[in-house]
């Protein structure tokens, strides 16, 4: 960070709120844990837990500077959208117990599923798309249909995870589906990247 010099003492005060944050946060999640459905405590677990990582990745971004190791923008860069990610999970979270009595689990949680769901299947999906325009500009036209069954085999693991019965055939299926598609990708962007997508202007 130019023009700013963090010292020790300083990146070390910066540890002081997120522990404060993380005792309040498992004090919480101990007096909620009766109080919620299963998935809506798993949405304040994960909320908490990735505030907390915010504060802490952005405190250690300090000591790395100020212990003279270096500076990794990457940890100060993470603290917006994981800080904003946590807290919005973790205020959700509050809302649904007080407004859903805890026998309505599949209710409380269907629609932020169906936003997740939502999320997944924009941000999938503009991945590979994107990532088919990036192989047809470096004319590799070859690798879209690459990025489409990625993307489907994505789109489909995800069917099989929701309605598996449980069964390990089914687990078999779609961890096997799932593997198709992270070989699919590794195909399509390690032939991006043989073929010098580094080197290429976009």
């Amino acid at each position: 960070m130019e023009g700013f010099v963090f010292t020790v003492p300083m990146a070390l005060t910066d540890y002081i709120p997120v522990l404060l944050f993380g005792i309040s946060a498992r004090l919480l999640m101990r007096d909620l844990y009766n109080k919620m459905a299963k998935g809506v405590f798993a949405c304040l677990d994960v909320g908490v837990c990735v505030a907390f990582l915010a504060g802490f990745l952005k405190a250690t971004y300090k000591l790395l500077i100020a212990l003279g190791v270096g500076e990794f923008p990457l940890l100060n860069t993470l603290f917006l959208p994981l800080q904003s990610t946590g807290l919005l999970l973790t205020g959700l979270s509050i809302v649904l117990m007080l407004a859903l009595r805890k026998r309505s689990a599949a209710l409380a949680m269907a629609p932020l599923a169906m936003g997740c769901i939502s999320m997944m299947v924009l941000g999938l999906g503009c991945m590979c798309a994107g990532l088919g325009v990036v192989a047809a500009k470096m004319k590799k036209k070859i690798l879209i249909p690459v990025f489409v069954l990625c993307f489907f085999c994505y789109m489909g693991m995800g069917y099989l995870a929701s309605a598996k019965d449980g069964s390990a055939a089914s687990n078999w299926i779609e961890q096997g589906v799932n593997t198709v598609g992270q070989l699919l990708l590794l195909l399509g962007v390690g032939s991006l990247h043989k073929a010098g997508l580094k080197e290429y202007k976009l």
